[in-house]
C-alpha cells in the first residue's frame, strides 16, 4: 500500500464515524475541537453514518448542533474501512458503542499491519460513564487517544487498563467537547423555566417513566408561574443511543387529566431549551452537565433510589440529588465547586470554557497528541488489547456483528460494489432499509410491550 504524504498540522483532514445522533454530536465537536486554532476554513471534517438500528434521521442530526463540511454519508464497517483504504485522512473520531470501536481497530489493523502513516485513530464517551465501565473500555482499547472528559475518569480509565496489564497511555484529559452557552442569570431577569431532560432507557418501566411524568405536570399545577418543558430526545419511530420502549410521548397521551397548560413536550438543541431556563431536573442524564457548565441550578432526581441502573450515583458529592418533593418546596440545588473541578464541568465565563484558570482549555493536551503523532514518519499498527489470543470466545463475534473475519478483513459479501447500479434500485434499497427499521422500531415501542403484557395475565 503506498504511503501517503503526512499534512501539516494545519492541514489536517479528520473523518468522524458515528452510529447516533448523541455520539454524532460528540464526535463532530471533537473533531473541531482537534483542528488547531489557526486552522484555515474549508472542508476539514468528513462525516459518515454507520448503518444499524439507531441510524440518526435528518431532523436528529439537525437537532444534534454539530454539522460536518459536507453532508453525512451512511455506511457499514466495512465500507468505511474500505474508504479509509483509498483516500487518506489524518485523524479518525470514532464516536461509537464499543463493540464498533473495536471492530474498526482492528480493521485498521488488517489495513496497515506493518508501522505506515495511518490515521490518528481516536475514540471516548459522550457523556456520563456509569455502567460497563471495564467491558466498554477494554472495547476501546487500541484506539491512540482514548478521551476521558474529566480527570475522575481519567483516573478510573486509566486504573482497568493498567489492571489487565494494557497500556494506558492513550487515556487523555479534555472535557464535554460541546460544553457552551452564556452563563446562567438568577430568575427575575426572565421567566423562570423548568425543563425536565429525559432519557431514552433511564428509568426503563414504563411505571416509573409515568410516575417522572406525573411528578413533572403536578409541579407545574402546583407552581403556575412557572413554565415546565419535558426535554424530549426522540420522535416515536426515532431511536437514539438507547431504545426507548416507553416514549413519554405516549404517556402524556394517558396522562390523567393531560398536562396542565404551563406544561408542555417539546424537542430542539438542548443549548437553546436551556437559553432562559432556571431549573434542569433530570435522571442522570449528560444534559446535567452541560446545565451546571453554564452554572444553573441542576437537580438530579432521587425519587426512584440512587442505584447504579439509574446512574444518578455519578453525582454523589456533587450537591444536586433532590427529589420531587424537595423542588416542589422551593429547592435550587448549589453544585459543589470541588465536585465540578474533579468531574470535568468548567465554569463558562467571557473568556470562554475551561477547567480551571491555569487550564483554560481542556483540549489542548490532546491537540498536542495528535500532533505528536502526526510528526512521525509512520505509525506503529493498532494494538488493541481484545486479540484472538486474549479473547478467542468473545473478539471473533464482536467483530461477526460489523461483517468482519477474526483478522479484521470484511467477510464475503461485506462489500458489496454500488458500480453498476441504476439510481433508482439505490432509492429502491434506501427505502427498503427505512422500512425495515420502521419495523424494527414499531415492534420494540408496540409489539413488545403487548407481548410482555399478555405474558404477565
Amino acid at each position: 500500500m503506498p504511503v501517503p504524504l503526512r499534512r501539516s498540522p494545519a492541514d489536517q483532514r479528520i473523518a468522524v464515524l458515528a452510529d447516533s445522533d448523541t455520539r454524532w454530536k460528540w464526535g463532530v465537536h471533537t473533531a473541531r475541537r482537534l483542528l488547531p486554532s489557526d486552522t484555515p476554513a474549508g472542508h476539514r471534517i468528513t462525516g459518515y453514518l454507520l448503518r444499524g438500528r439507531a441510524t440518526p434521521t435528518a431532523r436528529q442530526l439537525g437537532e444534534a448542533g454539530a454539522g460536518a463540511d459536507a453532508a453525512p454519508v451512511e455506511v457499514t464497517c466495512a465500507e468505511f474501512l474500505a474508504e479509509l483504504g483509498r483516500e487518506h485522512h489524518d485523524v479518525v473520531v470514532l464516536a461509537l458503542v464499543g463493540g464498533a470501536v473495536q471492530a474498526a481497530l482492528h480493521g485498521a489493523r488488517a489495513l496497515w499491519p506493518e508501522p505506515s502513516a495511518r490515521p490518528v485513530f481516536v475514540t471516548g464517551y459522550v457523556g456520563v460513564v456509569y455502567e460497563k465501565l471495564a467491558d466498554g473500555l477494554l472495547l476501546r482499547h487500541g484506539a491512540d487517544l482514548v478521551l476521558a472528559n474529566s480527570r475522575h475518569d481519567a483516573e478510573r480509565f486509566r486504573a482497568v487498563y493498567a489492571g489487565v496489564g494494557a497500556d494506558p497511555d492513550a487515556v487523555t484529559e479534555t472535557a464535554l467537547p460541546f460544553l457552551a452557552g452564556a452563563p446562567y442569570e438568577p430568575a427575575g431577569t426572565r421567566t423562570h423555566r423548568v425543563v425536565f431532560a429525559v432519557q431514552p432507557s433511564v428509568p426503563e418501566s414504563r411505571a416509573d417513566r409515568a410516575y417522572l411524568l406525573e411528578r413533572a405536570a403536578a409541579h407545574a399545577r402546583l407552581h403556575p408561574d412557572r413554565e415546565v418543558l419535558v426535554k424530549l430526545r426522540s420522535r416515536p419511530g426515532e431511536h437514539t443511543t438507547h431504545l426507548e420502549e416507553h416514549p413519554y410521548q405516549r404517556l402524556a397521551e394517558r396522562l390523567p387529566g393531560g398536562l396542565p397548560p404551563n406544561c408542555r413536550l417539546v424537542y430542539g438543541h438542548m443549548g437553546e431549551v436551556l437559553d432562559g431556563t432556571g431549573l434542569l431536573v433530570t435522571v442522570s442524564s449528560t444534559a446535567a452537565l452541560e446545565s451546571l457548565h453554564r452554572g444553573i441550578p441542576t437537580a438530579v432526581l432521587t425519587d426512584l433510589g440512587i442505584r447504579e441502573a439509574l446512574g444518578n450515583q455519578h453525582f454523589l458529592g456533587s450537591g444536586c440529588l433532590a427529589s420531587w418533593n424537595q423542588l416542589d418546596a422551593g429547592l435550587l440545588p448549589r453544585a459543589d465547586p470541588a465536585w465540578l473541578a474533579a468531574h470535568g464541568v468548567p465554569a463558562a465565563g467571557p473568556a470562554g470554557p475551561g477547567p480551571d484558570p491555569c487550564d483554560p482549555d481542556p483540549y489542548a493536551r490532546a491537540r498536542e497528541r495528535v500532533a505528536g503523532l502526526l510528526a512521525k514518519e509512520r505509525l506503529a499498527p493498532v494494538a488493541p488489547y481484545y486479540t484472538a489470543e486474549t479473547a478467542p470466545g468473545y473478539l471473533p463475534g464482536i467483530l461477526a456483528r460489523q461483517h468482519l473475519a477474526p483478522d479484521g478483513t470484511p467477510l464475503p459479501g461485506a462489500l458489496r460494489s454500488a458500480q453498476g447500479r441504476s439510481a433508482a434500485r439505490r432509492w429502491v434499497r434506501g427505502r427498503l432499509r427505512e422500512a425495515a427499521r420502521g419495523a424494527y422500531r414499531h415492534g420494540v415501542q408496540r409489539v413488545a410491550p403487548a407481548i410482555r403484557r399478555l405474558g404477565e395475565l
